[in-house]
């Protein structure tokens, strides 16, 4: 039997004062995404669209989200394949495509991950991974746009023996 795991949060439109949303120009995008547990991520539309540049969009958060469920797939499935991770870092890049009609959607995600494993004889079977992790993440399973991946494996130097 399938497990189901279900989240709940609340998104807080605070951008309200000053006349509400009476000119599309004027009305502020600010708003507040809470869930128990984590603190406040403060939000806008992306700033094409009228948002506040120094806070969170949704197009960011979708592909922070992408990128986040890769790296933890990916983690795990290293560590239950012997293979020790030492540093991970992801330039992950989402593209969007507006419609005629004012809406869109994303094209692509290319997730660009750096890899260091503790090890030379880890970086193939590490670098091979990636395909298990992109398989087994939650969130690019949910997706309906492709998600590639562009991985670069590297190892530690080996030490010197004494």
């Amino acid at each position: 039997m399938a497990r189901v795991h279900e989240y709940d949060l609340t998104v807080t439109w605070t951008g309200a004062a000053g006349g509400g949303t009476d000119s599309y120009r004027t009305y502020d995008r600010a708003h507040e995404v809470t869930a128990e547990g984590p603190p406040p991520l403060s939000g806008s539309a992306d700033p094409h669209f009228r948002g506040d540049p120094s806070r969170w969009n949704p197009e960011q958060l979708l592909l922070a989200s992408l990128s986040q469920c890769h790296m933890l797939s990916y983690l795990a499935a290293c560590s239950l394949a012997g293979i020790v991770v030492t540093a991970y870092t992801d330039h992950a890049h989402g593209t969007m495509a507006q419609t005629p009609d004012g809406g869109g959607h994303f094209t692509e995600v290319v997730l660009r991950p750096q890899v260091r494993v503790a090890a030379p004889e880890m970086a193939a079977p590490a670098a091979e991974l990636h395909e298990k992790a992109h398989r087994i993440c939650f969130i690019a399973n949910s997706v309906n746009f492709p998600v590639r991946h562009e991985p670069v494996v590297t190892s530690e130097a080996p030490t010197e023996a004494p």
